[in-house]
């Protein structure tokens, strides 16, 4: 039996520097390194610290997946890569390892959307995606809701995005507000523990929208949060800080699950997938299989070491790219830090027919 095609993904979109190896939709390589100890002190990521630390971690990253593999640069099929959104230098870092490594080897290089390899996360672990699914990206940068298809061939319907603060953005804003340590999303996770999520009265933004239903605000949220801070330091008072932390993460996920639930609703989809960061949130995951379960909703949700940035996902793309035979990128490729999401690669694998297929 001849074996299937190896990929190589690279991720370096933000603060981890990724490389996944993946084969027939089998995980084979997963590792990551953050540079997000680095960036704490600061409260949030710095551009020029996270393209310096990709700089130095690409290679060891790297040559660790292959070790873990079991494979040589000879033995890869592919490389797949993140080419955006993202940020700018970081992504060039990135990409320009890529484009060596594709050189080297001789293989063909795949640029993917920096969101469909959130997407392609799940596959890795329950297999392919179920055929329409909604799907909601919750992350630092990015809070999504999606409408997908076959991934690889047919367009991504955008339903919502946020029109400001992203999700996990409001966790760490607030987090430092509450005087708690960057990332903010863990910090409130595990200070909310014990804590009555009922006990403060933090707004949900956007609820009932009826000109954009599916858009996502936490600015005003991550504002409540501060106000509600300042008034008890303001009195002299010890912040709740349980009650506080329980509460604004109930808000958020209320908000999130939702407006996924109705978008379900609306379009007749039965399975809901639920990828990034903050999908690794214990409530937000709580509240989603909750409510799923009552509407009848199959919920998925990727490992919690595949919920982050990682280069698995990616290669996961670029996986489903090669077994689709898609067209490869050009080696003059370049980066897009604020790319659209249409299609799982830089250009979808035959236009016409997705096309035909969405209608």
């Amino acid at each position: 039996m001849p074996r299937g095609r190896i990929v190589l993904g690279i991720e370096s979109s933000c603060d981890e520097t990724g490389a996944g190896i993946v084969s027939d939709g089998r995980l084979l390589a997963h590792v990551v390194a953050s540079s997000m100890d680095e960036h704490a002190r600061f409260g949030g990521v710095v551009p020029e610290i996270a393209a310096r630390a990709h700089l130095h971690a690409f290679n060891p990253v790297v040559k660790e997946a292959l070790e873990q593999a079991g494979l040589r640069l000879s033995d890869v099929d592919a490389v797949a890569v993140t080419t955006g959104p993202g940020l700018s230098g970081a992504l060039q870092v990135g990409l320009a390892g890529a484009k060596s490594l594709a050189y080297a080897a001789g293989v063909p290089l795949y640029g993917v959307h920096h969101l469909a390899g959130h997407v392609a996360a799940d596959t890795l672990e329950h297999g392919p995606l179920p055929d329409p699914c909604m799907v909601l990206i919750v992350s630092g940068g990015h809070t999504s809701l999606l409408l997908v298809r076959d991934l690889v061939r047919d367009p991504i319907l955008h339903l919502g995005d946020t029109i400001d603060d992203a999700a996990g953005e409001c966790f760490d804003k607030a987090a430092r507000v509450f005087g708690l340590p960057y990332p903010g999303g863990p910090a409130i996770d595990r200070a909310a523990q014990g804590g009555n999520p009922c006990a403060v009265a933090f707004p949900r933004p956007l609820i009932g929208a009826e000109d954009d239903p599916y858009a996502f605000s936490f600015s005003g949220l991550k504002t409540a949060a501060a106000r509600w801070a300042e008034q008890h330091r303001q009195r002299g008072e010890e912040l709740p800080l349980a009650d506080g932390a329980a509460s604004l993460q109930e808000a958020i996920a209320d908000v999130l699950t939702r407006k996924a639930l109705a978008a379900c609703r609306e379009y007749g989809v039965r399975a809901l997938v639920a990828v990034g960061g903050v999908a690794a949130n214990s409530r937000v995951r709580a509240l989603a299989e909750e409510r799923c379960a009552s509407a009848g909703v199959a919920l998925r949700v990727p490992p919690l070491t595949l919920c982050t940035d990682n280069g698995a996902m990616i290669a996961a793309v670029g996986d489903l790219l090669v077994r689709a035979d898609a067209p490869p990128a050009q080696l003059d490729v370049s980066i897009d830090p604020s790319a659209p999401l249409h299609y799982a690669a830089l250009h979808p694998v035959d236009t016409r027919s997705a096309t035909s297929r969405a209608a």
